[in-house]
């Protein structure tokens, strides 16, 4: 227990050493970053930019930070002849890394349960920021129980528009209502309509009813039933699922709500689903690097080639980290299921890191 509590500790550190590294890095590069793109803000607003881009950067580098940890623990370890003395007493490989193991599940599980909503509420308030300071509008769309709310503006006045329920590409609206609004917010018009395609730069109406708001007479009389009509756009299909939210800026813990809301609008929350189950396999991935990562560097300094080992290690987890994100695009773009595509990488991972340890320990 106290050699465990020796490894676990000196994992610890080195790893907080060189978390903590990284932050004042990214920060200051984040800060001269901001300074280039917009010389005219004070500094004040672009420290303020840089702090809560912070927590999003280092978040998404964790990966690299505990391999870049179990390298320089064993090394040390190697050089200052300790893993002769663990080997020494009777400690496998293996046994040995149960500490620094259970520390990067421990990591893993912090960062998921903790960590994730401080970056989900930092990236979504970095986000809203900088479109305040582009003159970007902020939210376009909101989900309700009663359906969805759209709102697209133009030189005339803005238009808001409701459904009942979309396609799951949001091409499509149906059973919607269109109200437009003059410059002074006074209403212009209403349509209604069975359906309402999204085209180029225009909304296709079917078997659509208007009714004039601007007359100052009563609308019913004068309301035009057509067969189709069409409303002038600015929003694109990209815009508007955009305007979800990436699923970096929703918390681990509202996730599951915002997932059902999505598919009871009749939203495609494939996604957020990839996104959500990635992360919670995030403790097993950081266990599978710092095996993959120490199984080159367990071995004395004298034994082997320091520098090839340590840029194997590396390699290797980036490559690893590399498949993990290549197989969550999959899951996104629905080509491989979605626990599939969470998953099989740190699984694969670690039964891989696994084999390379025994494979390195046992001959």
């Amino acid at each position: 227990m106290t050699l465990h509590l020796y490894l676990a500790r000196r994992f610890l550190l080195t790893f907080l050493a060189i978390f903590s590294v990284f932050v004042i890095l990214l920060f200051l590069i984040d800060i001269v970053k901001e300074m280039q793109d917009f010389p005219a803000f004070p500094f004040s607003e672009i420290l303020e930019i840089a702090l809560l881009k912070a927590p999003s950067a280092n978040y998404e580098i964790l990966p690299l930070i505990v391999i870049l940890a179990t390298v320089a623990l064993f090394l040390r370890m190697s050089r200052n002849s300790e893993l002769v003395v663990v080997r020494a007493s009777g400690r496998s490989a293996i046994r040995a890394l149960v500490a620094p193991l259970v520390v990067a599940g421990l990591i893993g599980v912090v960062s998921v349960t903790m960590l994730n909503p401080i970056v989900a509420a930092s990236a979504k308030r970095h986000n809203d920021l900088m479109n305040s300071y582009l003159g970007w509008s902020i939210n376009i769309m909101a989900i309700a129980p009663e359906g969805l709310w759209l709102r697209q503006g133009s030189e005339t006045g803005q238009t808001v528009i409701h459904a009942e329920r979309a396609s799951s590409d949001v091409s499509t609206l149906y059973n919607t209502t269109f109200i437009a609004f003059g410059l002074d917010g006074t209403p212009q018009r209403r349509i209604t309509a069975a359906s309402a395609t999204l085209g180029d730069g225009e909304w296709r109406l079917a078997d659509a009813k208007l009714w004039d708001l601007s007359s100052g007479i009563n609308p019913e009389s004068t309301a035009q039933e057509l067969d189709s009509y069409s409303v002038p756009s600015a929003l694109t299909q990209d815009r508007i699922i955009d305007s979800f939210g990436k699923p970096e800026y929703i918390s681990i813990w509202d996730l599951p709500k915002f997932i059902g809301q999505l598919e009871e609008s009749g939203f495609s929350a494939r996604r957020y689903a990839v996104w959500m189950q990635t992360e919670l396999a995030r403790p097993l991935f950081l266990i599978a690097l710092v095996m993959a990562a120490a199984a080159f560097t367990m071995r004395h300094s004298r034994l082997h080639n320091t520098g090839v080992s340590v840029l194997t290690a590396i390699m290797l987890g980036f490559g690893l980290h590399y498949i993990r994100n290549f197989a969550q695009i999959l899951g996104e773009n629905g080509q491989i299921p979605i626990m599939l595509a969470a998953w099989a990488p740190p699984v694969a991972a670690f039964l891989l890191a696994l084999g390379i340890l025994l494979h390195m320990e046992e001959g």
